[in-house]
């Protein structure tokens, strides 16, 4: 696998990795910083398109995001399947998910210490932190961020390119729109439309 990027988020993807025992021919890519070609003087990192598109070929298709950002998100998805590469998720051993009705987007990045209850859709390419638990019948839109200790409450939607802050509680029956970030801590009592930005608890429009 390619794991795009090969700081920050990169490494919590590697971890994910390390913990499957998935680290046979992975390789990081990184065409911005300064780097030395290994990282941790093992995994080698890739520096342009032509390499990446090298490695689609003849090793391995799948590529994961390891930046966080949405909207870089969906711009590196959209790069990365043009030369080829099949998004691939990337699921902690140590997350907890539910049995029946569990629908999970390409590219969803889903690290340790998350619980998912059932009926619960996660769309593309979205991430969920450390510790969050989202409980029944909640619909998470493509490329969004969860940041850790969030808690989504039972018939929650939440639509796509949303940010929500560590911490942030989401009360049940609640919608929220497409665009939406939503600071840390905040406690969110009723919906919010699109291109929006929630803080307080109760959350207030900003």
């Amino acid at each position: 696998m390619l794991i795009v990027g090969a700081k920050g988020f990169a490494k919590e993807i590697l971890e994910i990795c390390h913990q499957k025992n998935e680290l046979k021919d992975l390789v990081f890519y990184d065409d911005v910083n300064e780097n030395a070609d290994l990282l941790y003087e093992k995994f080698p990192i890739l520096k342009n398109m032509e390499k990446a598109e090298h490695y689609f070929r003849t090793v391995d298709k799948r590529f994961t995001l390891g930046i966080g950002n949405p909207y870089l998100r969906k711009k590196l998805a959209d790069k990365f399947i043009h030369i080829r590469g099949e998004l691939s998720s990337t699921i902690s051993s140590k997350a907890d998910i539910g049995s029946y009705g569990i629908k999970i987007g390409e590219g969803a990045n889903i690290l340790d210490g998350v619980k998912i209850s059932n009926d619960v859709t996660i769309g593309k390419a979205s991430i969920i932190y450390y510790n969050s638990i989202v409980t029944h019948d909640v619909t998470i839109g493509d490329f969004v961020e969860i940041s850790p200790d969030v808690k989504i409450l039972g018939r929650v939607t939440i639509g796509n390119f949303c940010q929500l802050g560590s911490g942030t509680i989401i009360l049940p029956d609640i919608t929220i729109g497409n665009h939406v970030i939503i600071g840390a801590g905040t406690v969110v009592t009723k919906d919010l439309p699109d291109h929006c930005t929630a803080v307080g608890v109760p959350s207030k429009k900003l």
